[in-house]
């Protein structure tokens, strides 16, 4: 196993693309066992060290430290969440609890803090450039963070919390996948897809093949509460039952039932925040975010919730004038109504775009264009690179002169195997210490035609693939020294940013009259189609802005309770804290509920759901800048890489945004394109 084990070395493929066909499910164990063991060796080197601690024989051997880990990780969870087996789902609940005490034996190490913070006292002292000193704050703030500086008997509880923390939150995640594609609404007849186009009903007979269930049709689930296939059906008794399905995961009981692991893990959290010094896990959390507080996030989602809930009142009015009299609006009809009353108003319907959306054109003619002619860069399919799933595409990126860029991995359609949502993982990331090049994958969750057909997005399928997208660039252009900053490590409620400017690009003239082509007559989609779009840009953002932050303000809800409160009802306690800010509409139900909110619960944002409409504020100013310097050109688009996406994570995000800009943010853009006044 020692000669064959591919994580034990770097890869010798091209960019270290890990060695897929290689990899074997018996080679994740052994890499794993040594990742921790060698990597914990490394520091043990370092704190054992006679010489005084420096940046050079502490920072360095620290960055370089844990190779084999890294490698097996970011394949390892890859898979995991976009491939998962029995086997994987085992080990990931193996390895999640080993994984946060190697984690603990590092960060509250007291010798390696010591030397950390040694550095750092005479950080002023030293002749340090900008990245480095940067270098130094970060692990100088993130250790104290998290527990360097506490005694041995509080770090042992510490341990303890993290270690069942990720149990906990891996469960939630297992848990979701499997009530996912169990509550799949299963349909015995093309029929009850009334409304539905060819693409869309063949992709339900595929789904129900897959699950031998010849002859009927399967709507498969999305992670948010809501179905894209809402706004079209017109059954109203099939949109009930596919709403009804989604909000069902993880509350109605059996082995996926989530609600004691909400409880749980919120008790933990809020428990580790007072053992560290905090009042709630918001506060631990915020902290060491650009946002600073939960009373800053507090304040900004204060200011959206009151106009954004008064445009949703708006428009629920005007739905219900589509409805007999006395009847009333319910989380099924909206998506439906709203888009009957979008055709009315603006005579723009998103049904009868999609085929102007075949994904090949989107990818090569849209999502590829715009960043070539924005930065310059080009794609090239490399068939001959394997990727982790047959399904998955590898294509080489290079620069403007032809000097290597790094892989991008796009992998577009649903499957029981993946986790819903859309996502960016790192596979490799770049670094000028390790010399360590770039890999970067973006996994969808787009429904896939019988064999033969044409793939057509949605509008909202299509505008994902341009924001995943942008963390890919994102992750493709940072050049940093160490890799504690590559690619999107930045603070989490900076991350979007990125990813949400890319977004622009789908309608942007050039763009969109250059991939937006109907797949069969060959005809451009008509350009008052377009602007009738921009025109109808903020109808229906009461409700999108409503459903968004009361999931937000959930999150911060479920995460400001400290660990004197007793919360026993998870029903309650989230009708509650609706109720609170005004978001308890029940035909408008948060984006996700507790118990299948992947974000808060094992995806990494708890406490920090917030994030998007706070990097929304910066995408929203950017827009305007872009507008205001000529829109879709290279200096622009240099400008642009090499003062924020190329930075990676080695510079305070918002020192780079006012690189970038020349000042801070506003908020008033944000406010105009959600119609929320300015």
């Amino acid at each position: 196993m020692a000669d064959t084990n591919p994580f034990f070395s770097p890869s010798t493929l091209p960019y270290q693309l890990p060695p897929f066909a290689e990899i074997r499910d018996e080679h994740y164990r052994p890499a794993f066992d040594r990742g921790f063991e060698e990597q914990l060796a490394e520091v043990e080197a370092i704190t054992a060290s006679p010489e005084p601690p420096t940046f050079e024989n502490t920072f360095l051997p620290l960055e370089r430290s844990g190779g084999v880990l890294q490698r097996v990780a970011e394949v390892f969870f890859n898979k995991s969440s976009s491939d998962s087996t029995d086997f994987t789902n085992a080990l990931e609940e193996e390895i999640a609890p080993q994984l946060a005490a190697h984690q603990d034996a590092i960060l509250l190490n007291p010798a390696l803090y010591a030397r950390i913070a040694a550095v750092h006292a005479q950080l002023d002292d030293l002749d340090l450039d900008a990245e480095s000193r940067y270098l130094v704050e970060r692990y100088h703030t993130e250790f104290t963070l998290a527990g360097a500086g506490l005694d041995d008997a509080d770090k042992e509880r510490l341990r303890e919390y993290n270690q069942r923390l990720s149990t906990l939150t891996t469960r939630f995640e297992k848990n979701l996948l499997a009530d996912t594609n169990e509550l799949a609404v299963v349909l015995d007849s093309a029929d009850e897809l009334a409304g539905l186009g060819e693409g869309e009903i063949s992709a339900a007979a595929e789904a129900a093949r897959e699950r031998g269930l010849d002859g009927k049709y399967v709507v498969t689930l999305v992670l948010p509460t809501g179905h894209p296939w809402l706004a079209s059906l017109t059954r109203r008794d099939v949109r009930e039952r596919i709403m009804t399905a989604s909000r069902s995961r993880g509350i109605h009981g059996g082995d996926n039932d989530n609600r004691e692991l909400v409880l749980e893990i919120t008790r933990l959290r809020a428990e580790r925040a007072r053992l560290l010094g905090f009042d709630t896990h918001a506060a631990f959390v915020t902290a060491d975010e650009t946002a600073r507080t939960p009373q800053a996030v507090a304040d900004m989602l204060g200011r959206l919730a009151p106009p954004a809930a008064r445009n949703a009142r708006a428009e629920q009015a005007d739905l219900e004038r589509q409805l007999p009299d006395g009847d009333t609006v319910q989380s099924w009809d909206w998506a439906h109504l709203t888009e009957k009353v979008r055709q009315e108003k603006y005579d723009v319907d998103f049904a009868a775009m999609r085929p102007y959306f075949e994904a090949e054109r989107v990818l090569h003619d849209g999502v590829f264009h715009a960043a070539t002619s924005l930065y310059g860069i080009t794609f090239a399919e490399r068939p001959d690179l394997v990727a982790y799933h047959p399904e998955a595409r590898v294509f080489e990126v290079r620069n403007e002169d032809g000097s290597e860029l790094g892989l991008y991995i796009l992998d577009l359609y649903t499957r029981d195997s993946k986790r819903g949502g859309a996502w960016m993982n790192p596979l490799i990331s770049q670094s000028e210490l390790l010399g360590t090049p770039t890999v970067v994958v973006n996994n969808l969750n787009v429904p896939k035609p019988a064999a033969g057909e044409p793939t057509l997005l949605t509008y909202d399928e299509t505008n994902t693939l341009f924001h995943e997208f942008g963390h890919a660039l994102h992750g493709l252009f940072a050049r940093v020294t160490y890799p504690k900053f590559a690619g999107t490590n930045v603070f989490r409620d900076f991350v979007e940013f990125p990813s949400q400017v890319n977004e622009m690009w789908m309608l942007w003239p050039e763009i969109v009259e250059n991939y937006a082509v109907h797949h069969v007559t060959g005809e451009r989609m008509p350009q008052e189609l377009v602007d009738r779009l921009h025109a109808s840009e903020s109808f229906n953002e009461g409700f999108a802005t409503s459903e968004y932050l009361a999931a937000a303000l959930l999150d911060q809800a479920w995460h400001s309770i400290t660990a004197d409160d007793a919360v026993e009802d998870v029903a309650a306690f989230e009708a509650q804290a609706l109720a609170a800010v005004g978001l308890d509409a029940p035909a408008i139900p948060p984006r996700y509920a507790s118990t299948y909110f992947a974000h808060t619960f094992s995806g990494g944002y708890d406490a920090g759901y917030y994030s998007y409409i706070w990097s929304e504020v910066l995408d929203a100013d950017t827009v305007e800048w872009f507008k205001e310097n000529g829109g879709l050109n290279r200096a622009n688009g240099d400008r642009f890489r090499s003062r924020l996406l190329g930075v990676g994570g080695s510079k305070d995000p918002l020192e780079a945004y006012r690189d970038f800009r020349g000042r801070d943010a506003v908020i008033e853009p944000l406010l105009k394109r959600r119609g929320l006044g300015g």
